[in-house]
């Protein structure tokens, strides 16, 4: 046999290897997506009045161990449940807190300070006296205000040992702008003490991500529009962003506020004024390490309004943030800090 025929042979050879190689990696490629899209679960249910969504790539169901640790939070941290740590503390029942209530305050206060104020956990009544927590809207005058402050501030509160001293027994704790997050927090650590490292947990619109999604891809978030109705349809979002391994957590004066005589009054207190904010900044969504700091930060960046949160972010730039704000002709503007993938 000729050298010529030999040669045309291994080419031959050489293609038909390549076309089997190339066929067996597109094969177990496509299963891999197969298997990767199929073998995930989905819990969903309610927590802390509102409504949670986990997906995670497990076969696994991971649910009740969730649960439990969700039950924990609550019975820590819950303004609601009058058998809660923290609930007790604010009667002045007892003033020793357990681990979970210790970790989350402190958290909590070193947020404070480095915010300067802007997030505090001691807000809860004046949020009250303006009808936003457990009363109705009143008329509220400044004596009132004045009469508040006095046990209203993150420096009134201190940690010794496992033990809260109060400057004032009045003083309350109310962990509702940062308790989500770390519910977030926790459902993720039960998913990732299990070895799962691709996973998605969302309560209430704060989330923690993971890993990859079902197509094998960072996971897709929007940001909604704050002039739109609050439904995440694809015509009410603002920007859809591709994120991963952080957590997310969005604060807006947008849904909750009401109308007294005639003039818009927001949700969200200014604690060192204890007057409800008026600027602009219609909504924050941050991106942190975990969602519990990522929901502090959201908050104080709408107590902040729109300069003072972005002056905050161009110093700590381990933060990212997009801040929707209106501009004077009342049409949406938006900047953001840090990498976002805007999709």
């Amino acid at each position: 046999m000729n050298k010529n025929i030999l040669l045309r042979i291994a080419k031959v050879a050489f293609l038909l290897f390549l076309m089997i190689g190339t066929a067996l990696i597109i094969r177990n490629n496509r299963n891999k997506v197969q298997q990767s899209q199929t073998e995930w679960t989905t819990n969903e249910g309610k927590v802390f009045g509102t409504t949670y969504h986990i997906t995670y790539h497990s076969t696994q169901d991971m649910h009740d161990s969730i649960l439990v640790a969700l039950a924990q939070v609550d019975s820590s941290l819950s303004m609601f449940n009058p058998e809660s740590q923290v609930a007790k503390i604010n009667s002045n029942e007892t003033d020793v807190m357990n681990p979970q209530l210790k970790h989350l305050l402190a958290q909590s206060l070193e947020i404070s300070q480095k915010t300067d104020g802007a997030f505090d956990v001691t807000v809860a009544p004046l949020v009250n006296a303006w009808g936003f927590g457990f009363k109705n809207a009143e008329s509220v005058s400044q004596a009132q205000i004045d009469s508040i402050m006095q046990f209203v501030g993150y420096d009134k509160v201190h940690i010794n040992g496992n033990k809260l001293e109060k400057e004032d027994p009045r003083t309350m704790l109310d962990f509702s702008a940062i308790a989500k997050g770390y519910g977030v927090d926790q459902a993720a650590a039960v998913l990732e003490r299990n070895g799962i490292t691709d996973y998605m947990v969302e309560i209430g619109g704060e989330m923690r991500l993971s890993g990859k999604n079902r197509e094998m891809k960072d996971w897709s978030i929007g940001v909604q529009n704050p002039h739109k109705d609050g439904t995440h349809t694809e015509n009410n979002l603002q920007m859809i962003v591709s994120v991963s391994n952080c957590g997310i957590a969005t604060s807006g004066n947008y849904n909750r506020y009401y109308i007294k005589d005639g003039q818009k009054i927001s949700h969200t207190i200014d604690p060192s004024t204890g007057r409800p904010v008026t600027h602009n900044l219609l909504s924050a969504t941050v991106r942190a390490k975990d969602c519990a700091t990522a929901d502090a930060l959201a908050t104080s960046f709408m107590v902040m309004g729109k300069e003072k949160a972005m002056q905050f972010l161009k110093a700590h730039k381990e933060y990212s943030a997009i801040l929707i704000y209106a501009k004077e002709d009342g049409t949406l503007a938006s900047a953001q800090f840090g990498e976002w993938i805007v999709k």
